[in-house]
């Protein structure tokens, strides 16, 4: 068992609500974690599906509360992107784009399989330098606020039982294994290194 927090990232599309609901249990819970989005922009539902807000990852979250309000606050007061952009701003100023981190983690854990694909292309495409391994793992989370938090939970449930595994390379799978059949959600994991 490690007296060491595991360094964790989180990782969604857009690094507003699964990841940063995750960052935020776990900081919690004293995990070294940061969270990230790997789209080439950040996505926020709009007033009609077809017609979504868009914004740079240099945006910081108060600039896009404040767009927001500025559009239709009562519109994004009821569909509870202020309430989720001031959860945001309480964690740290602005998305960050994973591909753009050079950071060391133990742990990177993906809410979606095609961003758990973007990071493990991203990863593999890296120079490996110190050969340190690091474990990512997907678990698919639907984009909304009920999931994001069952999600959270369960991330943060995942993270403490690594924490207390004596030997994270020889217990991880058996580990996925319980929390598949205990959450009943797939588990996708694979190891890359640094």
């Amino acid at each position: 068992m490690s007296t060491v927090p595991l360094r964790v990232a989180v990782v969604c599309a857009s690094n507003q609500n699964r990841s940063m609901e995750a960052h935020y249990f776990l900081s919690k819970r004293g995990f070294s974690v940061r969270s990230f989005g790997t789209g080439t922009h950040v996505e926020l539902p709009g007033p009609a599906p077809d017609e979504p807000n868009v914004y740079d990852f240099r945006t910081t979250y108060d600039q896009m509360y404040n767009d927001l309000v500025s559009k239709d606050r009562d519109l994004y007061t009821q569909n509870g992107m202020l309430h989720m952009l001031e959860r945001n701003k309480r964690i740290k100023p602005r998305p960050e784009r994973f591909q753009n981190c050079q950071d060391v983690f133990d742990l990177i854990v993906t809410c979606e399989e095609s961003v758990y694909d973007q990071v493990v292309e991203d990863m593999n495409s890296r120079e490996q330098v110190t050969c340190q391994p690091v474990h990512v793992i997907n678990v698919d989370i639907e984009d909304n606020d009920e999931e994001a938090t069952v999600g959270a939970i369960l991330i943060c449930k995942l993270c403490q039982c690594i924490q207390h595994t004596k030997d994270m390379e020889d217990d991880l799978d058996e580990l996925l294994q319980e929390f598949e059949e205990k959450s009943g959600r797939p588990f996708l994991h694979t190891v890359c290194f640094y």
